[in-house]
């Protein structure tokens, strides 16, 4: 398993950087690889990733949301292993320190090969790059989800 940490300080209060995170699927302007984000329900999401030629389809669940705080996830197929969190760190009243950890279990020769090169890292690192750019140049979120979720809740499967 292959763990990737990043973090980037965006020019946005916290609570832009997380409200613009909560949607999901808006995800594809700003992730090299996500085709499509469909938000199935509060707690859970289907994606379409393109990643070194290989396209998978898969399933999260959040496991950990607090407003302008934190969102924790997991993979619930068996095909796609990953979890990852991100926080978001007020630093002062106008910029965010948005920090991305996720670990990713290859799966099959090709992704396994664009592991070890590297790949999977520098994307990640990308994206919160490409973040940063989306939510500084917007000026504001496109929409926001301010619930909690904690483990153990009704509908997870922790």
């Amino acid at each position: 398993m292959s763990t990737v940490k990043e973090a980037v300080d965006v020019e946005v209060p916290v609570h832009t950087a997380y409200n613009q995170w909560t949607q999901f699927e808006e995800f594809p302007h700003f992730m090299e690889g996500v085709e499509e984000v469909r938000q199935l329900d509060d707690r859970h999401n289907h994606w379409i990733t393109r990643i070194g030629g290989v396209r998978r389809e898969f399933d999260t669940e959040i496991v950990d949301q607090l407003p302008d705080d934190r969102i924790t996830w997991r993979t619930v197929d068996d095909g796609t292993q990953q979890r990852g969190s991100v926080r978001f760190q007020r630093l002062d009243d106008t910029h965010t320190r948005v920090e991305l950890t996720m670990d990713v279990e290859p799966s099959g020769l090709a992704e396994k090969g664009v592991d070890a090169l590297g790949f999977i890292d520098r994307r990640v690192k990308g994206d919160l790059h490409r973040f940063k750019d989306y939510i500084e140049h917007r000026g504001g979120e496109t929409g926001a989800w301010r619930g909690r979720i904690q483990p153990g809740d009704p509908g997870s499967t922790l």
